[in-house]
C-alpha cells in the first residue's frame, strides 16, 4: 500500500508548511528581543522621569543625563576641594605656625587654619546634601558607605578645635593628639574616597578618568612632600653655615704655638 497524502485546503490551515526547528527558534529570538528591547525603554523613560527603578535596571541599563552629569561633576569638585585640597592645606598651615617665631605670623597662620577647615568642611557638607538629594543611595558600593562615615566624623573636628582648653592645662596635651590625629585621617580617607569615586564613575559611564586621577596624585605627593619638608627645611639651611659652638675651642686650656715658646721661656729663667 502507498502512503496516503494529506490534503491541503487552499486558503485554509491544512495548506501551511510544516515548521521547522529554524523557525521556532527564529520565533524565540525575535521574542527575547522585543522583551529586551521594552526593559531598556522602560529604565531610559524612569530616569528621564525621576522615577527610581529597581536595582537590577538601573544597574544593567545606567544611563547619565546632561544634568546627572553636572550634579556629579559638581560633587566631585565639592569633594576633591575640600578632602583633597582644604584640609591637607589646613594641616601645613597649622604645622607652619608651630615653627614660627613670630607672635603676628602665628596668629595670621591659625587664622588661615581655620578658615581653611571651615570651608572644607561646608563644601563637603554641600557635596553630601547633592548626593543624598539627587543620586541613587543605596549604599552598596564602598564610595557610598565610606562617604557616609565622613559626612558624620567631619563634623566632630570643627567642634572639637571650637573646645580648645588653654595652654598648661593637663588635658591640652591629650586633646592636641586627638584633634591632630582625627584630622590626619579624615583627610587622608577624604582622599581615598576621592579615588573610589573617580573609579566608581569609571564604571558606571565607561568614561577616562586617568587625567583626573593623575591631577590628584600630583597634588597629593606635592602637598606631603610640603608637610615633610616644614620640619626639616630650618634644619637643612643650617648645614650650609658653622654654630657658634663649632666656632668656639672645645678645650679652654688649649695654647698656641706663640704662647707656649713664653711659658718655655719662663720656664727656663
Amino acid at each position: 500500500m502507498g502512503t496516503r497524502e494529506r490534503p491541503a485546503f487552499e486558503g485554509g490551515l491544512l495548506n501551511r508548511s510544516p515548521r521547522t526547528d529554524w523557525d521556532l527558534t527564529t520565533d524565540v529570538e525575535v521574542e527575547l528581543a522585543g522583551a529586551v528591547g521594552d526593559v531598556v525603554q522602560d529604565a531610559s523613560q524612569m530616569v528621564d522621569d525621576g522615577v527610581q527603578a529597581p536595582k537590577e535596571i538601573v544597574s544593567s541599563f545606567f544611563q547619565i543625563t546632561p544634568k546627572v552629569s553636572f550634579q556629579l561633576k559638581l560633587h566631585a569638585l565639592f569633594h576633591w576641594s575640600s578632602f583633597g585640597f582644604l584640609m591637607p592645606l589646613g594641616i601645613i598651615l597649622v604645622r607652619m605656625s608651630s615653627k614660627s617665631q613670630n607672635g603676628r605670623g602665628i596668629r595670621f597662620l591659625f587664622y588661615c587654619h581655620v578658615i581653611s577647615q571651615v570651608a572644607a568642611v561646608l563644601l563637603a557638607t554641600g557635596g553630601a546634601v547633592l548626593s543624598l538629594m539627587n543620586f541613587e543611595n543605596s549604599f552598596s558600593n564602598s564610595h557610598q558607605r565610606v562617604g557616609l562615615a565622613l559626612y558624620g566624623v567631619m563634623w566632630l573636628q570643627p567642634i572639637i578645635g571650637f573646645f580648645r582648653p588653654e595652654r598648661g592645662v593637663k588635658v591640652r596635651s591629650l586633646w592636641y593628639f586627638f584633634h591632630w590625629f582625627l584630622g590626619i585621617a579624615i583627610s587622608t580617607t577624604g582622599i581615598v574616597n576621592v579615588y573610589i569615586g573617580l573609579r566608581t564613575y569609571h564604571e558606571r559611564t565607561t568614561k577616562s578618568v586617568r587625567l583626573w586621577t593623575g591631577l590628584l596624585t600630583v597634588e597629593v605627593i606635592f602637598l606631603a612632600f610640603f608637610y615633610l619638608m616644614i620640619d626639616r627645611w630650618g634644619y637643612m639651611m643650617k648645614q650650609g653655615h658653622a654654630t657658634v659652638e663649632q666656632l668656639r675651642p672645645t678645650d679652654n686650656r688649649r695654647t698656641y704655638p706663640t704662647t707656649l715658646k713664653k711659658e718655655l721661656a719662663m720656664v727656663q729663667e
